[in-house]
């Protein structure tokens, strides 16, 4: 019997606790769950790529049968080229439904093989997003309960170099 390999691909921008409860129970349905971080420059993420795989790899070290890697182009065609037979996909909310069936629809269309399996967070992380973390981070607010002690360190490191870099632009002479 082959290898049941699930792709989880998101921004991760930043991981969130959401995230690692998904991932969590993902690997315990799996047989491999690679965590796929999606690099879409139409996105203006806050962290390079580089920088998120190594925040999911601190986050997921302890998780035997999850691998990180970082992706370009479509998530479909990526998880056929790692054997991936399912998408892992987060339903939070009724309105992530829509989208989420649209996505897997179009999906199933580009390869057939590959399925969509949708799970529910576990109740903290019913309302949790990244933009969410970004946002409270960005006012000083306490995000200790939605990441890991290391992306909470990151993020703000992270914010206070954009604050610094946005003082220094304009405090530039013309």
């Amino acid at each position: 019997m082959s290898e049941r390999i699930a792709l989880y691909a998101g921004s991760f921008d930043p991981p969130t606790l959401g995230h690692l409860d998904l991932i969590q129970r993902a690997s315990k349905i799996f047989d491999q769950v690679i965590v796929g971080v999606a690099c879409n420059e139409a996105k203006a993420a806050l962290f390079d790529p580089v920088e998120r795989v190594e925040m999911v790899e601190k986050m997921t070290e302890k998780i035997a049968n999850v691998r990180v890697s970082q992706f370009y182009g479509l998530t479909v065609e990526y998880a056929r080229t790692q054997n991936a037979m399912a998408l892992i996909r987060g339903l939070r909310v009724i309105s992530d439904f829509e989208f989420e069936l649209s996505m897997a629809i179009n999906n199933q269309k580009l390869n057939p093989a590959v399925d969509t399996v949708c799970l529910m967070p576990s109740e903290p992380y019913l309302f949790l997003s990244s933009r969410q973390v970004k946002e409270i981070a960005h006012f000083g607010g306490s995000v200790s309960h939605y990441v890991t002690p290391e992306v909470e360190s990151r993020l703000f490191q992270k914010l206070a170099l954009r604050a610094d870099d946005t003082d220094t632009k304009k405090n530039a002479s013309p």
